[in-house]
């Protein structure tokens, strides 16, 4: 069954808070998260999977997003912005959030993988 919340994803490079002599590569994330089912929904949980390009993989989970777990309406959108540090110029994330139904039910709406890059790295 198809998920009713509809995850869209930006990215970007932080060259200020990035140091590539250490090795440590940041990055902005920008989610919005678009209910297209038919009742509201809650955001409990988030669950993420970053990898990079050596191989290394995280596993962050937790409460909401950025201290929040909002409740999302029939066709209303919830945007933040969050980041993620990698010892790589190249990685990606993936995961799911973990959402309510009024009635208490729960189910996953799963983030596709994403691509976190330094631009013009990669030609």
């Amino acid at each position: 069954m198809k998920s009713p919340i509809v995850i869209q994803v930006k990215t970007e490079y932080l060259p200020g808070s990035s140091s590539p002599a250490q090795q440590r590569f940041a990055f902005a994330y920008h989610i919005s998260i678009t209910n297209m089912g038919n009742e509201p929904a809650q955001l409990l949980n988030r669950y993420w999977l970053i990898s990079d390009a050596n191989g290394k993989v995280s596993e962050v989970s937790g409460a909401g997003v950025v201290g929040k777990q909002p409740h999302i309406g029939v066709g209303e959108t919830y945007e933040y912005s969050s980041g993620a540090i990698l010892d790589t110029p190249v990685g990606s994330m993936q995961g799911y959030y973990e959402m309510q139904r009024p009635d208490g039910e729960r189910f996953q709406a799963p983030i596709a993988i994403f691509r976190l890059a330094v631009p013009n790295l990669i030609n």
